[in-house]
């Protein structure tokens, strides 16, 4: 029960700031019409009581399979079927990311179709599943993440010079879209997951650094993306 409760006062301290910031511009300066304004207050009912949920079955189910699925891989004492399973579970999770929809439909319709929908998402999550699997190499090594981080910040760097224009902000949107309420939980759990039954590793510094490398990866697919379309 306390759970519940301290999930509802997340949503509300959450969705409150934006909701009381709309409240003074509807009545100081915007005006909007009764029956817009009124969609707006069903709307925000209705995120909050989705993003309850959402958190809810994020805590009960997704986090703890995250968790169970990285412990039991790495049992299994083959890296490439952990390194494997690691880049499919990095790309399903991103491709039901609802931040990276929401991107690949607005520069869908932005462009005219010139980048569509699918092959962004597809691109993204590939990006995505790729670090993923990177970053799990990287704890089954015990490589240090700040040297996997400047080469991957300076390869961004460099396709930047060979990228058209409009795929850069839309790359580097990709990085940020991908840090969602679907992907985070699940790949920090199967991090976490990973690095729990391997002697000698930090279990919580190599889930954040999972989550830091994955949003790396698709930055520089979709730079790569720009520099096959050009």
């Amino acid at each position: 029960m306390d759970h519940l409760k301290n999930t509802g006062r997340e949503v509300i301290i959450a969705i409150l700031p934006m909701t009381a910031v709309i409240f003074v511009l509807q009545f100081t300066v915007i005006w909007l019409p009764a029956e817009m304004f009124l969609q707006f207050l069903i709307g925000v009912v209705m995120v909050g009581l989705g993003l309850f949920l959402f958190l809810i079955g994020v805590d009960i189910g997704m986090i703890p399979v995250g968790e169970m699925i990285g412990s039991a891989l790495s049992r299994l004492g083959k890296a490439g079927l952990v390194i494997l399973f690691s880049v499919i579970l990095g790309i399903a999770s991103t491709v039901a990311e609802p931040d990276v929809i929401v991107l690949a439909s607005q520069v869908d319709m932005v462009t005219g179709g010139a980048i569509p929908k699918s092959v962004l998402i597809f691109t993204v999550a590939l990006g995505v599943g790729i670090f993923v699997g990177l970053a799990i190499l990287r704890i089954l090594l015990n490589i240090p993440i700040t040297y996997l981080l400047i080469g991957g910040y300076s390869l961004i760097l460099i396709l930047s010079f060979f990228t058209p224009t409009e795929f850069v902000p839309v790359a580097l949107d990709s990085g940020g879209v991908t840090t969602g309420p679907m992907t985070v939980p699940f790949i920090m759990a199967l991090g976490l997951g990973v690095a729990s039954v391997l002697s000698g590793k930090s279990a919580s510094s190599d889930g954040f650094g999972l989550v830091a490398l994955a949003s790396v990866g698709p930055v520089i697919a979709v730079l790569l993306l720009g520099v096959m379309y050009s």
